[in-house]
């Protein structure tokens, strides 16, 4: 199984979606979107880049989120994503901080 279809998959079943309806809700004609949600999941087919946005836009997820290897910065981008732009804002100026802490320690 590829990063992209655990990560389709994950995150369609953390939507409480189903095949069907997460292609539908990504612009897919509904007589084919379970069908071709089920090949990409199944890593039969790969969507285009296009075809990824918007099911990125679907389940709420950022488009990069599909090719995060580390789990820990999965969860990491999913968090930043959903965060309002001050909260956004604040978590860069932290991180900003602490890499400089780290670089200066060394």
């Amino acid at each position: 199984m590829s990063i992209f279809s655990k990560r389709l998959k994950e995150a369609r079943t953390a939507a409480g979606l189903s095949q069907e309806r997460l292609g539908i809700e990504a612009g897919i004609d509904p007589a084919s979107a379970s069908a071709r949600m089920n090949q990409y999941e199944n890593n039969e087919h790969v969507p285009n880049s296009l075809t990824i946005i918007q099911i990125a836009a679907a389940l709420n997820v950022p488009p990069a989120y599909f090719y995060c290897v580390d789990e820990d910065e999965a969860r990491m981008l999913l968090l930043f994503f959903r965060l309002d732009m001050p909260g956004k804002k604040r978590i860069l100026a932290l991180a900003i901080e602490l890499h400089d802490t780290v670089h200066t320690a060394r």
